[in-house]
Order: C-alpha cells, then structure tokens, then sequence
C-alpha cells in the first residue's frame, strides 16, 4: 500500500477534519495505487497533522468531477472554476476515516526533507 503526503493550506485542513470536506482535488493523478494520505498543513503550521484514507479516486471533467463532489467539496463552485480554469481533467481523491494526530509530526519524521509542491510518495 503506498502512501502520499499533500500540502494543504490550514483553512482546507480544518474542513477535512470537521467533516465538511470530504474531496481533496488535485489536477494530476498519481501513477501508483496510494491508499493513504498524509496532511501537511501548510503555511503557518509546517507539520503533518493527520492522515486519511483514500477510498475512491474520481476522474474526469471539471464539471463532471464538481456534479460528483459539490455537496461534500468544502470550497465554493467559484474556487474550483478557478481551480481548475483552462484545464480539461480534474482529480478528486474520496478521504474517509480521518484522523487528526494528537501531536502533529514534523516532515523529517517521515523521512521528507522539504515540503510537497504537490504530493511525495513514502
């Protein structure tokens, strides 16, 4: 089972948490079967603050992954156009069983040395 770490900003992660984001959207797919993923809350914070599994991967338009996804997105229909203006694909990875860690964990205790542009595999 492989897993993957994704930077996202603190508002984002505190959605997923509270349970109103269930989605998290990304414009690539990642090429290996990942099963896990990893919160690095970025900005401010700078940790991994809990992990997730990923239990569905959803693929296509914009419109079609947004018809999908709306009522558990967590981000408005004008963030995700603008997200994803000018492109033809979208990706959303389905989070079930979240867990917030009670001490979040530095990225160097994963073995990462610098924070994802956009996800790294462990």
């Amino acid at each position: 089972m492989h897993k993957i770490i994704l930077s996202i900003k603190p508002e984002y992660v505190e959605k997923i948490f509270s349970g109103e984001k269930e989605f998290e959207f990304r414009k690539v797919r990642c090429k290996r079967d990942v099963k896990k993923l990893l919160i690095y809350s970025t900005q401010h914070v700078k940790m991994v603050v809990g992990e997730a599994d990923i239990v569905e991967i959803i693929e296509g338009t914009p419109a079609a992954v947004w018809n999908i996804t709306h009522a558990k997105s967590g981000i408005s229909k004008v963030f995700f156009d603008s997200y994803y203006a000018g492109c033809t694909k979208s990706v959303a990875y389905k989070l079930a069983n979240v867990k917030k860690y009670k001490r979040p964990r530095t990225l160097a205790s994963f073995g990462v040395s610098s924070p994802p542009q956009s996800f790294v595999y462990l």
